[in-house]
């Protein structure tokens, strides 16, 4: 006998922008048959775990938030994260999902059972059933710990940035940093305000522009409260001025060179120390990983208790850290700013389709879906965020939106056409992923010299990031393909190809 379980037509798994913006999306289309499930006691997603001091967004605000709950209280140019998450939860309460979202229940499991039709899916809190499943977990949901020799043997404290731990006191402590991304170059400047010392284990040097950033002036936020259509216009020209930025991605040497020239300008312009300058130096063409923004990154490493160690960390003792240049620093507390397992997502595993395959096995030389949402095998499944739907160089919410469009012109069909099962076509896949490999050969990201987390480490694939620009991942992606998947209806139990 088949267990029942809570059942809805729609179950989405987290709530941060992904979870949080389907859901309302589905309310305003008049769909109110759903239900999240949240591991966390709270939405925000990202922005709720990432509590490191200085965490902040580098895309502006007005650009980093949804086109359809604009907020012209926005305190700066660019967000920090505390606000972004007063944001999301104001749009979570705003638009009443609260009743709809189970908070601390984990996904365990779950599998397509083809003879009912649905999705079972099991939790830390119980069994739940869906006709219809969407992921929502995000690409920097799951902390990336490097595997270290001794780090057991640790006797101070550790922590990855994206799990701060607030109650640790890093005054008069010796702290070790490894890594120097996005993460960082934030949180670098903020801890050697305290710390005794501060070492950085940098593995390879990020390309860094200044961050443009300012507070909004009360006559501004006047602005955008007494007409909302400035708020949109200052969004478009935001997005434009993104996607112009996408050139140097596709290895245009004119492009490279005007970054590369700008960004080195940048670093000599705070850095005179030529051993420094040398250190702080990439190796690789710019845009092979994201360019990053900060105004006081560089000027840390002139303070005398902070040093660079441009190494990457091999092993721990009980008190110190050892690079692979075999220099060692004491340690009282590391913190690694080393990343999220995005190209591997932990929920592939826990996502069983018809077959009885997991998304990662499936997924075994990387990632890959249709229209970026759907994946052959997996009936009756979205994901968002999912296989190249990251950018380079341009917000993440439009995308995200784009794929609530999709979702939503699927459900409207799916409707109309009294369609009980989808599945997407696997030769409709490969010629979309085919068509993405093409468009990304001759990128910066291919290109040699670039080690990027935006390829699978397996395959050296590009499977995380668009290759082309923003606006034509909508142009393709916006509406539901009709004619690139299988369907089974309501009235007949039998597949048809429309």
């Amino acid at each position: 006998m088949q267990a029942k379980g809570q059942r809805s037509k729609i179950l989405i798994v987290g709530s941060g922008f992904g979870g949080l913006g389907m859901a309302i999306r589905l309310k305003q289309q008049g769909i109110h048959d759903f239900k999240i499930i949240e591991r966390a006691a709270e939405v925000g997603g990202t922005w709720r775990d990432n509590t490191y001091p200085g965490v902040a967004c580098d895309v502006p605000s007005h650009l980093y938030s949804f086109s359809f709950i604009k907020n012209p209280n926005w305190s700066r140019v660019f967000p920090q994260g505390v606000e972004i998450q007063r944001y999301l939860i104001q749009c979570c309460d705003q638009e009443n999902i609260r009743p709809h979202i189970n908070f601390h229940t984990q996904l365990e499991k779950a599998s397509w059972n083809a003879r009912e039709r649905i999705w079972e899916i099991h939790t830390s809190t119980g069994l739940y059933q869906a006709e219809i499943l969407i992921t929502a977990t995000g690409h920097l949901a799951d902390e990336h710990l490097p595997k270290i020799p001794g780090l057991e043997e640790f006797e101070g404290q550790v922590m990855h940035s994206a799990r701060w731990n607030h109650e640790l006191n890093l005054e008069n402590q010796h702290v070790v940093v490894v890594g120097s991304g996005a993460s960082a170059i934030q949180l670098v400047p903020e801890i050697s305000k305290t710390a005794k010392s501060l070492t950085v284990l940098q593995r390879s040097a990020p390309y860094i522009l200044p961050r443009p950033d300012r507070a909004y002036s009360e006559s501004e936020k006047q602005l955008f409260r007494k007409d909302p259509d400035s708020m949109s216009a200052l969004r478009h020209s935001l997005f434009w001025g993104n996607e112009y930025n996408f050139a140097q991605r596709r290895n245009l040497k004119s492009q490279i060179e005007r970054v590369k020239k700008n960004c080195l300008q940048f670093l000599k312009h705070q850095i005179s120390d030529p051993e420094l300058q040398q250190k702080l130096t990439p190796n690789y063409e710019p845009g092979c990983k994201r360019l990053l923004l900060s105004n006081d990154y560089y000027p840390t490493f002139l303070k005398a208790h902070v040093t660079l160690e441009d190494s990457a960390l091999a092993e721990v003792t009980k008190d110190s850290v050892l690079s692979q240049a075999e220099n060692k620093f004491s340690a009282d507390i590391i913190v690694f700013a080393t990343g999220f397992e995005a190209a591997r997502p932990p929920y592939a595993a826990k996502v069983v389709g018809k077959h009885g395959l997991s998304l990662e096995q499936q997924w075994s030389s990387g990632m890959q879906g249709y229209q970026s949402t759907t994946v052959h095998n997996f009936p009756n499944l979205f994901i968002l965020n999912g296989p190249n739907t990251g950018s380079g160089h341009n917000s993440a919410l439009y995308f995200l939106e784009t794929q609530f469009d999709l979702i939503l012109d699927a459900l409207q069909f799916f409707e109309q056409e009294q369609i009980q099962v989808f599945e997407a076509d696997q030769s409709a896949e490969n010629s979309y992923m085919q068509e993405l490999q093409q468009l990304s050969q001759g990128s910066v990201w291919l290109s040699e010299s670039c080690k990027s987390w935006y390829l699978d480490p397996v395959s050296r694939k590009l499977t995380l990031v668009w290759p082309d620009y923003a606006h034509s991942f909508r142009d393709k992606n916006q509406h539901f393909i009709r004619s690139g998947y299988h369907y089974q209806y309501v009235e007949s139990r039998q597949q048809k190809v429309v």
